[in-house]
């Protein structure tokens, strides 16, 4: 049963981040941003100027009182030890922003938009160093770990990309559309209807491994090689669009939240595992599709592809909301998921010991 974080927003919460102390910060609508104890109250509160929807927020590795924001086309940085006026606003986006990512140096903030822009700052010198460009909406971006130059990228063209800051074109490219052959992914009307746009990315600890979230309800687990990278696993648990994915800090435990109101919890590491030993056949033996008889109005029923592959998910959550962000927080010394949906509260449910 979810625990409900009450009075910190009058509308839809949008996203959610967690600082390296524990700190939890949630924005919504409207410019609202609610800093949050462990206990669910609300410590701080700020409404940004404009009153732009507050889309993304994610608080810096090596200091964890600073807070960058994204409403509208602005960038907004904050101290949460004192939630006032913006220390520093940068407008470098043309269209309204989706996603922030900060590499874990500080050096560099990624900021995608509706135009499809990727615009990359040097927190140093205050310039956009690097334009990179989806040919539709950029809806996540993300930096890798332990790659203080090396980016992800994905968007409603369906495109996903690997990215180095020394470069403007994209290292590789995969259509998600394009995943597989004809065989394996046969016409059906709900592939027409649901087309993979790819709506949410995270990348695992170890930098190699990442996710990606799409409209047609799947989840694509990619490796990177070198310069490019390959398709793992492919699974499907949500019945609708995966609005969300996200790597907890143990290595290959994922939670996805869908449009289907539902968050899952998986465990991809076993398979990434045997992945590694037989990379030759991985793509062959994971692209599994359910048969046509297990369709129903185009969508999977019980006998999902994920199933088939071994892959199901540990935990289910039945949220009942369409999920607009998950995050992960220590509360109380036990690992918490927290869920933002179309309501102006926060939903905490406790995890399992990993």
């Amino acid at each position: 049963m979810a625990v409900k974080w009450t009075r910190g927003h009058s509308s839809s919460v949008l996203c959610l981040t967690v600082s390296a102390e524990g700190l939890v910060v949630s924005s919504a609508e409207r410019g609202e941003l609610a800093l949050w104890d462990g206990g669910g109250s609300p410590v701080g509160q700020l409404r940004l100027p404009g009153e732009d929807d507050v889309t993304s927020v994610v608080f810096s590795a090596r200091r964890p009182s600073t807070l960058y924001t994204s409403h509208g086309e602005t960038i907004s940085v904050l101290d949460v030890r004192a939630l006032q006026e913006p220390l520093e606003r940068f407008h470098v986006n043309e269209e309204e922003i989706n996603c922030l990512s900060l590499n874990d140096t500080d050096g560099f903030l990624a900021a995608a938009d509706d135009s499809g822009a990727i615009k990359v700052v040097d927190l140093e010198s205050k310039k956009v160093i690097r334009s990179l460009r989806h040919s539709n909406i950029c809806s996540s971006v993300a930096f890798r770990p332990q790659r203080p130059q090396s980016l992800v990228s994905c968007g409603l063209d369906m495109q996903v990309m690997l990215w180095n800051l020394q470069k403007a074109r994209p290292l590789w490219t995969t259509n998600l559309q394009e995943c597989g052959t004809e065989e394996d992914n046969p016409q059906s009307a709900g592939q027409f209807f649901n087309p993979p746009l790819a709506h949410s990315l995270s990348v695992a600890s170890c930098g190699n491994i990442f996710g990606c979230g799409a409209q047609d309800g799947k989840v694509r687990i990619f490796r990177v090689t070198g310069v490019k990278f390959e398709r793992e696993l492919e699974f499907q648990g949500h019945s609708l669009g995966v609005s969300q994915v996200l790597f907890m800090p143990e290595a290959y435990w994922l939670l996805s939240g869908g449009n289907d109101g539902k968050v899952l919890l998986w465990d991809v590491g076993s398979e990434v595992g045997k992945q590694q030993k037989s990379p030759a056949k991985s793509l062959q033996r994971k692209k599994v599709q359910a048969p046509a008889s297990s369709r129903k109005n185009g969508k999977l029923n019980k006998m999902s592809s994920s199933e088939q592959a071994g892959i199901v998910p540990k935990l289910t959550i039945e949220h009942g909301e369409k999920v607009n962000w998950l995050s992960c927080a220590e509360i109380k010394g036990s690992r918490r998921v927290l869920v933002a949906d179309q309501s102006s509260s926060v939903s905490v449910y406790p995890l399992p010991e990993l």
